[in-house]
């Protein structure tokens, strides 16, 4: 990653910039948000990197401008404070907030990829790209694509471990921790830190698979057992760490605390291989979704009067293009439910969710590239990466992504597609480079997830009863059905937020 706290860096970007232009930029790798005052000319430059892993967030008004990395700064300033009302419609829709929508009407997103000039003594601002990706289809070769993703995802790993301190490794028992932990235990070896989380709840627990990667890696390792009594003790600070609504990143708080407790900085995750090689249902679903798509509107339309939860959710496919289908495949609340749980006309929430966010049409990429696109872009760009640094943050601990190093993330879109998502196991493009280093019993299984018992976890909740016990007869109606098992965890976590923020 990159910190330009120092007065050389600055000087050297700076210089660059003045050289080069945005073409500095561009040569950047990493991980980073960062800003550039320019002295002479009375010029700011924010600039984001081009996977989105930093987050920046700015306001400007006829009095200046405001940034910062966090949307909780913002309201220490009246004039930029002002709420968001729609936000809740997309957590409930998204469970998160898709880019550019923030919680506060004045404040924006910088998109990924791109820079903001600001002009202090006329205040003007200009927002241009430096970088962005795309898909192609020029790699077919196995061989190649095999050789080629070995060689540089262990470069990516190695510059992902540059630190002056001890580094660690976010280690679930799965297959993408399991290669960057190998990776990077070939280069640290007794230096690297593995930090794992496991539960008394065996069905959640991936603790014997973790072990297994453990013996072969012979680095430190960190096993930490996390109890419910825990959960229960530390959920409000859990959600007081958000920063951003969101309906995960729980996970991230107690593992980044285990860091923490060990005295790391950095830790390395697996977050991306799912996107880039076809790790979720998605990527089997997404054909089907499009085709129903474009079924008759008409009936399409009928899911919107319909009672049942399923019909209803099938109405999100009359959005057009990507947005609609994701909303269909990773939805967390219908329509009826939004409208209900804040006091809405279904056509309000319709509007609002029609309006934003604006996203490309995808129809002509590949089937399969379309749900990668849709996972980089809606669910880990708005979802995982903001989680991950929120959460991190919290316990003062830098997350590091070695799937999202510049040069590998173009190397994996440049992968036929026919190619990229074939074989017998998912991800076996990304799987069989590193089967020297993987264990049989981590590749050959049914994928886990990195998940906590919740659902038992907050039934029994003192703290999640009294929250939605105090709230509106939508929100008690919604947590008695969550009793019943007809709510996931991560639905009443959503309302948790709601509750706290007084819209539930």
């Amino acid at each position: 990653g990159y910190f330009f706290n120092s007065k050389t860096d600055t000087e050297v970007i700076l210089a660059a910039y003045a050289q080069w232009g945005v073409q500095s930029f561009a040569k950047l790798k990493g991980m980073f948000a960062f800003a550039l005052w320019d002295e002479h000319t009375k010029e700011l430059i924010l600039v984001r990197d081009p996977s989105g892993i930093k987050p920046l967030y700015f306001s400007i008004d006829e009095q200046g401008i405001s940034f910062a990395s966090e949307i909780r700064a913002f309201q220490m300033q009246e004039e930029s404070n002002a709420s968001n009302a729609h936000w809740p419609v997309f957590l409930m829709a998204y469970g998160h907030l898709p880019e550019p929508v923030t919680t506060l009407q004045k404040v924006r997103v910088l998109p990924k990829g791109c820079f903001i000039k600001y002009e202090a003594t006329r205040n003007t601002w200009n927002l241009q790209s430096y970088k962005h990706y795309s898909y192609s289809s020029q790699l077919n070769s196995t061989s190649a694509a095999t050789n080629a993703i070995k060689e540089s995802l262990q470069r990516a790993v190695n510059a992902h471990l540059i630190a002056d301190a001890p580094i660690g490794v976010f280690l679930s028992g799965g297959i993408d921790s399991g290669i960057i932990a190998s990776l990077a235990s070939q280069q640290q070896k007794e230096q690297l830190h593995s930090l794992s989380l496991y539960f008394e709840e065996t069905e959640f627990s991936e603790k014997p698979y973790q072990d297994i990667l453990i013996n072969q890696l012979r680095c430190k390792s960190h096993q930490y057992l996390l109890k419910e009594a825990e959960f229960e003790e530390r959920l409000p600070q859990v959600l007081a760490a958000m920063d951003m609504p969101s309906c995960d990143g729980i996970n991230t708080w107690f593992i980044s605390k285990a860091a923490k407790a060990q005295g790391l900085k950095a830790v390395l995750s697996g977050i991306g291989a799912d996107e880039l090689f076809g790790g979720y249902p998605s990527f089997s679903r997404i054909g089907l979704a499009a085709q129903i798509q474009k079924m008759p509107g008409f009936m399409l339309e009928a899911g919107k009067k319909s009672n049942q939860k399923k019909l209803n959710r099938l109405s999100y496919l009359g959005m057009e293009g990507i947005q609609g289908i994701y909303l269909f495949l990773r939805g967390h609340f219908t329509v009826h439910e939004i409208a209900r749980q804040l006091n809405m006309a279904e056509k309000e929430v319709w509007d609002i969710l029609n309006d934003t966010p604006m996203l490309p049409d995808t129809s002509n990429l590949a089937t399969k590239n379309q749900a990668s696109w849709m996972e980089l872009n809606l669910f880990m760009q708005n979802q995982l990466l903001r989680d991950v640094d929120a959460m991190g943050m919290a316990h003062g601990i830098e997350i590091r992504v070695p799937f999202l190093d510049d040069d590998f993330v173009q190397l994996a879109l440049s992968i036929n597609p026919a190619l990229k998502y074939s074989g017998r196991i998912p991800k076996a493009m990304l799987v069989n480079p590193f089967k020297d280093l993987l264990p049989k019993p981590i590749w050959d299984r049914p994928k886990m997830g990195f998940s906590f018992p919740f659902k038992s976890w907050m039934e029994k909740s003192s703290y999640v009863q009294a929250h939605m016990m105090q709230a509106n007869e939508a929100t008690r109606v919604n947590y008695k059905k969550f009793k019943e098992g007809k709510l996931h965890w991560s639905q009443i976590l959503s309302l948790l937020i709601l509750n706290n923020a007084g819209h539930a």
